[in-house]
This record gives structure tokens, sequence and C-alpha cells, in this order.
């Protein structure tokens, strides 16, 4: 049974891996790699591999009779997955949560297991697809921080793109590099090798630091 035929219309409260605050609201619609959730006025896309723990709260659009909330009109739902969202969510301006902190900004491309994610602080931001938490797209007419369309003009990375996540990093050998969004003052520095699925990152003080690649969560150039 897919989730939607027992989710769809409920209440919910969950909690995903790597973010701190539970999220709560309608579901409207899930896949079987994805949920939508409505909640705050906003459209959350979930992917369900993050999912801890989830509960069904009290609600009286819990009945047998249920007014689910229609799916985000700017997005296509018809039999909906989680790449299909990330395909839909091109060069929309949406939220996205890594790790426990959110970007804004807007997805430029999509290879086969990270995509850019082209954010006006952080520049191109390389997302590894298994470590997004979730994404909010906003309407089309929405513009991060308020911003004239012509004062953000998208700059993607001249950088040119490889099929996979591991396959960038060798790209990178041999450059300053910023991991995680710096999330830890070590994995931030000069990218020295990588070793299968091993890399090597000197921090400012000259220490090494090995880090395996499938904890990469994003990447980005200072």
């Amino acid at each position: 049974m897919k989730p939607a035929a027992t989710w769809l219309g409920k209440s919910i409260e969950f909690e995903l891996s790597g973010c701190k605050m539970p999220i709560q609201g309608e579901v409207i619609d899930a896949g079987e790699d994805i949920m939508v959730v409505y909640g705050n006025q906003r459209y959350i896309y979930v992917p369900l591999h993050h999912l801890q723990t989830m509960c069904f709260m009290n609600s009286e659009k819990n009945s047998n009779t249920i007014d689910v909330t229609a799916p985000d009109p700017e997005m296509d739902h018809n039999d909906i997955s989680y790449r299909k969202v990330l395909m839909n969510a091109r060069a929309k301006f949406s939220e996205i949560s890594i790790g426990g902190r959110t970007l804004h900004g807007y997805i430029t491309s999509i290879m086969n297991d990270y995509f850019i994610f082209y954010s006006p602080i952080h520049q191109s931001v390389y997302v590894s697809i298994h470590h997004l938490k979730y994404i909010i797209p906003s309407p089309s007419e929405s513009r991060p921080f308020a911003m004239d369309h012509q004062h953000f003009p998208i700059q993607p990375s001249s950088l040119s793109l490889s099929r996979t996540l591991d396959q960038q990093l060798q790209k990178m050998v041999g450059g300053l590099v910023v991991l995680n969004l710096s999330y830890k003052p070590e994995q931030t520095g000069l990218l020295k090798s990588i070793n299968g699925k091993l890399l090597e990152v000197i921090d400012a003080e000259g220490s090494a630091r090995i880090m395996h690649t499938s904890h990469i969560q994003t990447l980005h150039l200072p």
C-alpha cells in the first residue's frame, strides 16, 4: 500500500534526521520516496529516507470525510517522486535544508547524485541528493531577500559538471573548498587528495583531516 493511501489528509508531526525542530502540517500527497506536507502556508517536500519518527495529530480533518488541501498549482504532482520534484523546482526560488541549516536560492542543474544550488550568499553550492532534508519552492514571483530580479543575476560556476559528486570532487583537488557549509572549521581548506572514498583536507593550520565522501552534504568554493 502506498503511503498516500493512509496518510493523505492527515495532520501529522514528524522529525527528520539532522533537523532540530519537528515539522507539522497536513499530508497532501505522497509517492514512493517523497511526502508533501502543507504547513504554515507553505508546501514542504520531504524525502522519505530522512523520516525518523511521525505521529498523527488530533484533528477534525482526520475523520472519514476529508477535505484535502489542494496541491501547489505550480508543481506537477502526477506520479510524484523525489527526482521529479527537483526537476520541477529547477529555476524556482526555494528554501532547502541540509544538516540542520537552510539555504535560499535556485536549483540550476541536477546530476546523478547531486544538484547545483545557486545562493546569493554562497554562490554555486553542490548539494548531495542523499542529504537534502526538504525543499520548499516559492511562488514564481518570489525573489530572495526581496531583491529585484535585475539585481540578482544567476551566475553559474564556470567549472564543468561531472555525473557524480565524487567525480566532481576529483576536479577540485589542489584547490580550496568549503565542505558542509563550513559547519566545522576543519572542513574548510585545501583539498589535497582523494583516495577511493576518502579525501584529505588541509586546514588553515596545516593539519590534515581525512573524511569519507559519503558524509559530504554540500560543497562550494570560497
